[in-house]
């Protein structure tokens, strides 16, 4: 139990007693740093029902508290806060019961419970994965992770836009300037090849568009008669009409994507239960569409156009369904949504991660759903999040200015090479394992970099910075794992024991309550869709571990009950620390 499920049931019974009044809730607060206390009751919506003064109020039930309650070992009060001290013998037992729980602050999923399904990277099928996507799949992964941790069943999932006239000019472009090349012909990964090719086509589709300019167009006019522009247009069309060729070629090349992608997708360290497709799932939807005409939800235009009139909802009027009967992004949307239930029947919610430029889209998106009647519309939610700046300034795929997720990684990897080199602590370590402890290191700053920012916050990513060993990052909190794994090395004596009673340090008592929060942070993490909320109590731990450390002997302690609680503490600090970084995706090295 924690201590406010401890403490509520007393207090309200020392105000029955004390003041013969009845309350329903209690609040409270953590104690101030400068005052003393572990947990503090907040006075002030007593004054309500109690006539007192708040000091005098506190002071009663603080003293009815130190006398009926065995947790409790005195109190101060300031102004109208009552600050209470827990025992020791509270975080003693408490420690005592989470020391060897491998699933400390994890919640077993209820085989009645509904699942969620999360929905990120989401990516096209003619470019790379770029930093955006990055932070895409890392919260996307991670909150699926967290949610999972929380006690629900989870389906991972992404929807890959792999049609439409985007796709098409990397075909275009590499039936004109490709010769044939293959990934295995270039040495280059399917989806980088393909990406080139896009590039390729918006090169000689702006060439175009300057000489058309030149001989008189206007820039519209250019823009739309380009010949190489028609020529991707009328290959769309023949995809449409299931053209053999056109389909062949689209497969092929497809197909070198998504093993590129597979090699990334492993390398940053994400994965997926299922997929779908925009070329299965575009003409979804637009049999909802006659239900929603039924049910009066949708309404059709004289030029045959069917809208549902948001306006009362402050919103606008949104068309489903063009007037020659083509669905649009929406209708896909819908039909998707609907289609995944089917496929999933005991899916009662979805996330979906999508960049905060979708914000209205998914608004008006869950608003028809809900007016569609479907129960489940009301456990949607969209993880928006901000865009992923540069100091070099915006990404643009087209013009091949993007920060490839591949080379990202490489980068990220190198510079915790050139920094572990230059603190010079690594000669013992084999070639192949300082491999690993560059990669390990670069991608745990990397993901932590991003991942301690609220999703909803735009980043200015510094790679640099975020592998700094020390500050908020995640080789700082990588290092102090590492240093408890060579306490636990050193500790030539059984330690398995639960230890005696002991007075407990300061720094000792401070560190357990950290530990506490631990089950409450993962709950509230899922509840906000939020990693940032687990990275930065994890940056708390341990910094709260490395105070105890500076602030206590451990394996130098004489008294051996003592040696044996803070070995015992230091391991399941360090299980937090690594629990809590698999919710983040980032791995935790047990030397640097």
């Amino acid at each position: 139990m924690t201590l406010p499920q401890i403490l509520t049931p007393s207090i309200e019974k020392a105000v029955k007693v004390l003041f013969d009044v009845t309350i329903d809730k209690v609040e409270f607060q953590t104690t101030r740093k400068e005052f003393e206390g572990d947990i503090t009751m907040v006075i002030f919506p007593l004054l309500k029902v109690v006539k007192s003064n708040p000091v005098e109020l506190g002071n009663k039930i603080g003293n009815y508290l130190v006398e009926n309650v065995a947790e409790v070992s005195r109190f101060n009060v300031v102004s109208g806060f009552l600050n209470i001290v827990i025992s020791d013998d509270y975080y003693l037992d408490f420690f005592g019961e989470i020391k060897d729980d491998v699933k400390f602050g994890f919640v077993t999923p209820n085989p009645e419970d509904k699942a969620v399904m999360v929905e990120y990277s989401s990516p096209n099928t003619n470019k790379p994965l770029h930093l955006g996507h990055v932070r895409n799949n890392l919260l996307g992964y991670s909150v699926a992770e967290i949610i999972k941790a929380s006690g629900k069943k989870v389906y991972k999932t992404q929807i890959i836009n792999d049609r439409g006239i985007h796709i098409c000019k990397s075909m275009l472009a590499w039936q004109k300037f490709g010769n044939g090349q293959t990934p295995e012909s270039t040495g280059l990964k399917g989806d980088k090849l393909v990406g080139n090719y896009y590039v390729a086509f918006d090169k000689a589709y702006k060439e175009e568009i300057a000489q058309l300019m030149s001989a008189g167009k206007t820039e519209e006019e250019a823009k739309k008669q380009a010949p190489i522009i028609l020529e991707a247009q009328e290959m769309l069309l023949k995809w449409e009409a299931g053209d053999d060729v056109v389909i062949t070629l689209w497969k092929t090349m497809n197909q070198w994507v998504y093993d590129g992608f597979a090699i990334t997708y492993k390398n940053l360290g994400v994965d997926f239960d299922c997929y779908y497709y925009e070329s299965n799932t575009y003409l979804l939807g637009k049999d909802v569409v006659q239900i929603g005409l039924d049910r009066g939800v949708f309404e059709k235009d004289p030029d045959g156009s069917v809208w549902i009139d948001l306006t009362d909802e402050g919103l606008d009027r949104k068309i489903v369904l063009r007037s020659d009967g083509t669905a649009v992004y929406m209708t896909q949307d819908i039909g998707t949504a609907i289609q995944r239930v089917k496929d999933y029947p005991d899916v009662g919610g979805m996330v979906y991660t999508v960049g905060n430029e979708q914000d209205y889209h998914f608004k008006v998106l869950f608003l028809i759903l809900k007016k569609l009647g479907f129960d489940w519309s009301k456990n949607l939610f969209h993880l928006s999040y901000g865009m992923v700046d540069l100091p070099s300034g915006k990404m643009k795929s087209r013009e091949g200015t993007v920060v490839d997720a591949d080379d990202l990684m490489q980068e990220m990897t190198d510079t915790a090479q050139k920094i572990a080199e230059d603190l010079g602590k690594l000669d013992s370590y084999s070639p192949e394992e300082k491999a690993k402890l560059y990669n390990t290191i670069g991608l745990g700053a990397l993901k932590y970099y991003i991942l301690k920012v609220d999703p909803k916050k735009r980043i200015l990513f510094n790679p640099e910075e975020s592998v700094d060993f020390a500050g908020n990052t995640g080789p700082f909190i990588q290092y102090t794992y590492a240093r408890i794994q060579s306490i636990i090395r050193k500790a030539n004596f059984d330690f398995s024991n639960k230890s005696k009673m002991i007075q407990l340090h300061e720094k000792e008592k401070e560190l357990v309550k950290q530990l506490e929060l631990f089950p409450e942070v993962i709950q509230n993490a899922a509840q906000h869709h939020s990693p940032a909320l687990l990275a930065n109590f994890t940056y708390d731990l341990v910094r709260e571990y490395n105070s105890f450390y500076q602030a206590v002997p451990i394996l130098g302690e004489e008294d051996l009950e003592k040696k044996i609680f803070r070995v015992q503490l230091s391991k399941k600090v360090a299980d937090t620390i690594a629990a809590s970084f698999n919710l983040l995706g980032i791995s935790v090295p047990e030397r640097m």
